[in-house]
């Protein structure tokens, strides 16, 4: 039954730190692109393959999903955009909930102003797991200070920069290069000479484009 396999797929994450296996995968499991995968994110190739489950090779095959598995759906693509792992998500939309204001936009909120989702939407890298392992290096600078904490949170004013030595990198300079392709939020403002980026204000959930219903996850978490 499909519950039972999102059931087992469930359980297989919580086993594993970080998924460490075809990025690829998870993009066609969601049935949407996740854009993990950089540039390449954007071909026609990958486009192509989102309408074929992993294990398939059929395109028109239809799977009937449970309540429940809907919001599981929900939650992975979220959760899989960020590159988090099951605790780390749950953490975060706990934090959310115990704020004020809708916990919902609160979740979106606080992922965007991660430090490796920022360096990310800034074009100074072309994934976030590229990103992550730059933060996680040292290579990131916030108002002139190394960060190594990929889920540091940005605020308002703090300069995003990558480490001197790091600016001829071909990755760095390569992402720069393209980031005409995704464009920067407007709550971001990037110096691509310099490589250096500014948080204007903070992310609201209309910042955010791609399709997911934060109140499936919300409904997910409130049920458990």
């Amino acid at each position: 039954m499909v519950v039972d396999h999102l059931l087992r797929e469930e359980c297989e994450e919580y086993k594993l730190s970080r998924y460490i296996g075809p990025t690829t995968k998870l993009s066609r499991r969601e049935g949407q692109e996740l854009f993990l995968k950089g540039d390449r994110s954007y071909s026609d190739k990958a486009a192509r393959r989102l309408d074929v489950k992993p294990g398939q090779s059929q395109s028109n095959f239809r799977q009937k999903y449970s309540e429940y598995a809907i919001r599981l759906r929900e939650k992975q693509k979220l959760k899989r955009i960020f590159g988090l792992t099951e605790k780390q998500f749950r953490n975060n939309y706990i934090k959310a909930a115990k704020q004020s204001g809708v916990t919902g936009n609160n979740l979106i909120s606080n992922l965007e102003r991660r430090l490796d989702n920022v360096v990310y939407r800034l074009g100074m890298l072309s994934s976030r797991s590229e990103a992550r392992q730059y933060v996680n290096h040292g290579h990131i600078l916030v108002n002139g200070k190394k960060v190594d904490i990929a889920s540091y949170i940005v605020s308002i004013n703090d300069q995003i920069e990558v480490k001197e030595k790091i600016k001829e990198n071909v990755r760095v300079k390569s992402s720069i290069e393209s980031v005409a392709r995704r464009g920067v939020p407007d709550w971001l403002e990037l110096n691509s000479e310099k490589i250096q980026g500014i948080i204007k204000r903070l992310p609201s959930r209309d910042d955010f484009k791609q399709p997911i219903d934060e109140q499936l996850i919300i409904e997910f978490y409130s049920k458990l």
